[in-house]
């Protein structure tokens, strides 16, 4: 299938995998409880093509880096993870070098993006149909971030303008993930109904996921990043700047922002909910997997509503570890029957009282 090769000779393909499952444990809590509670072989396709995304993730994040510099090197990424491309991953480390921070300041995330090789040999040693369902929508993401850095390369950091730039971002972002997660299910002989359904609702699923992400970590993405994804229009509605949107002053404003964005954020819920119920359990594949994400947002949303102002501050919007631990058992012992009264109950208070009250009765 490969165009070019990026293992170097002698390395140990086993090896590389455990390291990419490790990797998932320490860049994304959360990711990793997906990663941990599918089965083989889907556990280790997903973790890869996780990890490839979150290398690109990193570098659109990454403040320090200049905007020219940031959209050219996910160019040569997207190059090297192309099958077709004479371009080698080394090209991509060559450009991004200069940003890496020093070994000993490193975090789990730019570990990643230094192993980005040995991710990628991890990655050229799966079936080649997985390889197929993985590389074009981990593409479009890539191109899609480098048009954004390019898009924004005047401000220092990404500055949403409007609603539709809003959903076009989380399309690409995350709508580009439900492809793959979908690419990878329907490999085979599934129906072409049931087909038809998950792709109709995939890219729904990833932008509610993305959209939830979005309204609860206003504070970090504009303090760490310098990225502001709530809609400027939105905010203009409320006389504020997105310079001053963690302003304590701007604060009730801001916040019935955060609420509009988290209100989007709902609209999505049905079809990501369709989307799980005609999700087929193959390939390694549980429900668990995914509708702990789904859950865990419905959560994340319920603590949006009735707080949104924590969004701005350094307090930041979560669910418990209780309700997560619950959240997990629950997925984890029952399917897809269960994700229609689980969604009721999450969105009406925790999960792990709802099932203490409903134990009392």
């Amino acid at each position: 299938m490969s165009g070019h090769e990026s293992r170097p000779p002698g390395t140990d393909v086993e090896d590389d995998l455990r390291w990419c499952h490790d990797a998932v444990q320490d860049v994304s809590r959360t990711f990793a409880l997906t990663v941990d509670v599918l089965e083989e072989p889907m556990s280790t396709h997903i973790c890869l093509g996780y990890l490839l995304c979150r290398i690109a993730d990193t570098v659109e994040d990454a403040g320090h880096i200049p905007p020219k510099e940031q959209a050219e090197a996910l160019e040569i990424y997207n190059e090297a993870i192309d099958p077709d491309s004479e371009t080698e991953i080394d090209a991509f480390l060559v450009a991004i070098d200069p940003w890496l921070p020093p070994v000993a300041e490193r975090s789990a995330d730019w570990e990643v993006v230094a192993a980005a090789p040995r991710v990628l040999s991890a990655f050229e040693s799966l079936p080649a149909d997985v390889q197929e369902a993985i590389v074009p929508p981990v593409s479009e993401l890539v191109s899609g971030m480098a048009m954004f850095v390019e898009r924004h390369a005047d401000n220092g950091g990404l500055r949403i303008n409007t609603r539709d730039e809003l959903e076009e971002y989380c399309y690409y972002a995350a709508g580009t993930v439900g492809n793959l997660i979908t690419n990878l299910l329907t490999r085979g002989d599934l129906a072409s109904e049931k087909r038809q359904t998950l792709y109709e609702t995939a890219e729904e699923f990833g932008l509610l996921l993305q959209l939830v992400n979005i309204s609860k970590d206003v504070y970090d993405d504009y303090t760490e990043e310098n990225n502001v994804y709530l809609p400027a229009e939105w905010l203009a509605d409320e006389g504020i700047d997105q310079d001053s949107v963690v302003d304590p002053s701007n604060r009730d404003a801001a916040a019935a922002v955060v609420n509009r964005t988290a209100d989007h954020a709902h609209s999505f819920l049905d079809d990501a909910e369709k989307y799980l119920t005609a999700m087929p359990l193959k390939h390694g594949n549980t429900m668990a997997a995914w509708g702990v994400p789904f859950l865990l947002a419905v959560g994340t949303l319920r603590e949006l509503t009735a707080r949104p102002e924590d969004a701005l501050t350094e307090t930041g919007v979560k669910v418990s570890r209780e309700e997560v631990y619950a959240v997990v058992a629950a997925m984890s012992t029952t399917g897809k029957d269960s994700i229609v009264e689980f969604r009721r109950q999450i969105a009406d208070q925790p999960f792990h009282r709802a099932i203490s009250n409903a134990q009392t009765r």
